[in-house]
């Protein structure tokens, strides 16, 4: 038992400084392009809870932001999710699990698109314009897998096509993570490294993150260092109703702070004003029902809501399958 516990606990720190190594060979780079990597697309729980999910990342969910986080799975799982960002971007997602034995085969695909934007020249005349301002694409494959029951190992690599007003760019990054979970599940720690690749083009970070885990309520906390960005933090509460008190799902209540810049005032009677939340960027919310027995299959949706001050309001929503 010894034995195991100093194999878990070295693989783990050789996981960490992987990402802590990786990130700081970039660490005084300048300003990353595909920025929209940050939004967190595929991951509305990440979003509800403050962006503290790194710990926390399970299922499809975790192929967006902790691959590691898949390899406890043991069914097949499917997710669709779409994001409906400011000034008519929309953010969509396609997201499979397969178990290979131990090891969890994921992919991803993922598309981002505005199609209405006003363009003018220097005069400030309109000028016509024809087809979509941006259409940014990702696909994805991840690996991971537990050992010891304890110590869950995940990679990600990614391709990513970003066409910005006809102006394209195609890049590579990778994702690199892993969780280890202690008591029972009752702790657990997570660290990643994201994004990684060329620091010039895509938005490299290492992330860091602990959860405590009971029947009815999952706190967590998470710190994120973007290469292009100030050290940012977050956390979040979710509030189980397990699913033998209700007979129907287990259903989650989430809350989430995170330390972003604060954007201004919501106009008045948009949603944010109405719920009190036009002076504030950092507050998210959202929701979660799971069902174990549904037709036969297991049926789970996660809704998240992010109120960004003068900019609006984003909403995520996502819908999996386990079979």
């Amino acid at each position: 038992m010894k034995n195991n516990i100093a194999k878990i606990t070295l693989m783990f720190l050789i996981a960490m400084s992987f990402g802590l190594t990786a990130k700081a060979s970039s660490e005084y780079a300048g300003t990353s392009a595909s920025a929209f990597l940050k939004l967190g697309t595929g991951a509305p729980t990440a979003q509800a809870m403050g962006n503290a999910y790194t710990a926390l990342s399970e299922g499809t969910q975790a192929l967006f932001w902790n691959p590691a986080g898949a390899a406890t799975n043991t069914t097949r799982e499917v997710q669709i999710s779409h994001m409906q960002w400011f000034e008519g971007v929309g953010d969509s997602s396609l997201a499979y699990i397969q178990p290979m034995g131990r090891t969890m085969l994921g992919v991803t695909l993922r598309y981002l698109r505005l199609n209405d934007l006003e363009f003018r020249d220097d005069m400030g005349i309109p000028q016509d314009w024809a087809g979509a301002v941006m259409q940014d694409f990702v696909a994805s494959v991840s690996l991971s897998r537990s050992f010891f029951n304890a110590l869950d190992l995940g990679a990600t690599a990614k391709y990513i096509n970003e066409n910005n007003v006809n102006v394209r760019h195609i890049n590579a990054a990778f994702d690199v993570g892993a969780k280890l979970r202690l008591f029972s599940n009752k702790l657990v720690l997570g660290v990643m490294g994201q994004n990684l690749g060329d620091t010039d083009e895509v938005p490299s970070a290492v992330r860091g993150g602990a959860a405590i885990n009971t029947k009815y309520f999952t706190l967590a906390g998470e710190v994120v260092d973007y290469v292009d960005d100030k050290v940012r933090y977050g956390v979040g509460l979710a509030i189980h109703i397990p699913e033998e008190l209700v007979q129907v799902a287990q259903f989650d209540i989430r809350i989430g702070y995170y330390n972003r810049d604060n954007t201004g005032f919501a106009e008045d009677g948009t949603i944010a004003d109405k719920m009190g939340l036009d002076t504030t960027s950092k507050v998210s919310l959202g929701f979660g029902f799971y069902s174990s027995e549904v037709f036969g299959y297991g049926l789970g949706l996660d809704y998240a809501m992010m109120p960004f001050g003068a900019l609006g309001t984003a909403h995520q929503l996502a819908v999996r399958l386990q079979f």
